[in-house]
């Protein structure tokens, strides 16, 4: 099992940044791939950036330039830095942990972190 902890949302206005945090613990060492993803009031949850156990990186194309995943593996920790946020940013984050478990893929997924940007 990995538990994931969520930290760093809050209120910012157009243009500014912030920094979302996420704390895995548990079973760290089988998780292959961490992810943000994020969902608007009345959308569906969509991919904002990915990053694996090799270290490689995507994003989805409305935040390249923007935003910056990256991780602390000491710290069991993945970030999200946001900067340049616009107000259709606004929405709950969501980090994500997959692996595979035999021949299943599992997910898990923190609580949730609401950034609101406002215009």
């Amino acid at each position: 099992q990995v538990q994931l902890v969520e930290s760093g949302g809050g209120l910012v206005q157009a243009g500014g940044s912030l920094r979302l945090s996420c704390a895995a613990s548990g079973s760290i060492f089988s998780i292959n791939r961490m992810a943000w993803y994020r969902q608007a009031p009345g959308k569906q949850r969509e991919l904002v950036a990915v990053i694996t156990s090799a270290g490689s990186t995507n994003y989805a194309d409305s935040v390249k330039g923007r935003f910056t995943i990256s991780r602390d593996n000491a710290k069991n920790t993945v970030y999200l830095q946001m900067n340049s946020l616009k107000p259709e940013d606004t929405a709950v984050y969501y980090c994500h942990a997959g692996y595979y478990s035999g021949i299943y893929y599992v997910n898990h997924w923190g609580q949730g972190t609401q950034v609101t940007v406002n215009s």
